[in-house]
């Protein structure tokens, strides 16, 4: 891989893993708009295990919570308990539709137009979604929630949207988020729930390539590889601080208005033959 492959790599997937706005429809974007050769499955892997990196750096406090509460002997934690169990829970219906999907490979979910598509349907969803009341408010201040007002019903609706997330385009972080606004949750609790959930999707996804990477016996390159770890990891730190920062103050307005014009640019140039 060259160093600008490997730069670029690193900052669509860091940048866009958690953003409401689709790291894996860029990823595919990136051979035909840059003429770079397709990053394959190595280093979608590397970029995987960066931003995962990142996210469980940015959720420690959360984590070291629900890892205690799981003890025998903890009985006080009871709500990190429970939303232990509700992520596996929300989890559950992606791993099971994601599995069916890479055994079934539908090409036509790889298509520039499917991409093209998504961003503008999903886009509009979430504006919509992002203009209910907030009817359930989670979020205390600072990193503080009370998880213990997060129903069932709520986070199994919230797991089974990340089946769009096979979409390319559709942004599994996308559809979380805007599921949980449509349900009436605050937006930081919708952004924290999605970063939560994206700890097992995310662990799963490069399991799985991991899987196929050992059957193919193809020789990693090292360096390069702990090089889109690390830039990876660096982008999507910096990427969910942001985003939190800018949900506590502002709208997903912003995301819906990036993805529209991406969904408008994509079709110009599938229209104009530039990409297929």
């Amino acid at each position: 891989m060259t160093a600008l492959s490997i730069f670029l790599v690193s900052l669509i997937q860091g940048i866009t893993e958690f953003l409401p706005v689709s790291s894996s429809g860029h990823l595919i974007l990136l051979p035909s708009l840059s003429g770079l050769a397709d990053q394959g499955q190595t280093a979608d892997v590397a970029a995987h295990l960066g931003t995962l990196a990142a996210v469980v750096l940015y959720l420690r406090q959360d984590l070291i919570k629900m890892t205690f509460s799981l003890l025998p002997s903890e009985t006080k934690n009871k709500a990190d308990r429970r939303i232990v169990g509700m992520l596996i829970l929300a989890s559950l219906p992606v791993i099971v539709a994601g599995l069916a999907v890479e055994l079934a490979a539908p090409s036509v979910l790889r298509l520039a137009v499917t991409v093209a598509a998504a961003n503008l349907v999903f886009a509009v969803w979430l504006f919509w979604a992002d203009r209910q009341p907030v009817r359930y408010r989670l979020h205390e201040g600072g990193n503080q929630f009370d998880w213990s007002q997060l129903t069932l019903r709520q986070s199994l609706l919230i797991g089974f949207a990340q089946i769009f997330a096979l979409i390319p385009g559709a942004s599994r972080s996308g559809v979380t988020m805007t599921m949980a606004r449509h349900l009436g949750i605050d937006r930081l609790t919708a952004a924290r729930f999605s970063l939560l959930l994206s700890i097992p999707v995310i662990s799963g996804a490069a399991v799985v390539k991991m899987a196929s990477l050992v059957k193919a016996d193809t020789p990693p390159d090292i360096p390069a590889l702990a090089a889109i770890i690390l830039l990876s990891f660096l982008f999507a730190l910096g990427a969910i601080r942001w985003m939190m920062g800018w949900l506590a103050k502002a709208s997903f307005t912003l995301f819906v208005i990036y993805r529209l014009g991406l969904g408008i640019i994509l079709f110009g140039l599938i229209a104009g033959g530039v990409i297929s």
